[in-house]
């Protein structure tokens, strides 16, 4: 059995010889591979600082954007009700700011078909602060709203 062990012992050796090797020829070129997208990274650093930095401060001062309206207005209401909207119905802009529609599960059944579903009007104000908001409608996912 000494002899066997031996004998695997001296495969296994020449094996992993083969395999570092093998090794040895492709980690320079992987580092190589490394160094030049390591590269590419760093010239292209200088000119998003140039030109990128300097826009972002201004569009801090524009006014929000309709999804950035949308997202706000879904923050405040699942505050304000305890519920989470899952879908925003849609937005548009008035004379006021927004109008943002949200659809709300109000109460979960088994199947999901059943769930009642409600649709949420929200008044958002030209900075996206909620302004007020009322439950348009209420209806049973499976059957649908009618919109009017």
């Amino acid at each position: 059995m000494a002899t066997a062990r031996k004998s695997s012992a001296s495969e296994g050796s020449r094996s992993s010889g083969t395999t570092k090797r093998t090794s040895a020829k492709k980690s320079p070129a992987k580092k190589s591979a490394v160094k030049k997208s390591a590269g590419k990274r760093s010239s292209s650093r200088p000119s998003d600082q140039d030109g990128g930095d300097q826009q972002r401060p201004a569009a801090k001062n524009a006014k929000p954007s309709a999804m950035k309206v949308a997202r706000a207005a879904a923050e405040q209401l699942a505050e304000l009700t305890g519920r989470r909207p899952e879908v925003v119905v849609g937005v548009e802009r008035n004379d006021d700011g927004w109008q943002v529609e949200l659809e709300v599960v109000e109460s979960r059944r088994i199947p999901d078909s059943t769930d009642i579903l409600a649709t949420y009007r929200v008044q958002v104000d030209e900075d996206g602060e909620m302004m007020g908001y009322y439950r348009a409608q209420r209806y049973v996912r499976g059957k649908g709203g009618d919109r009017g």
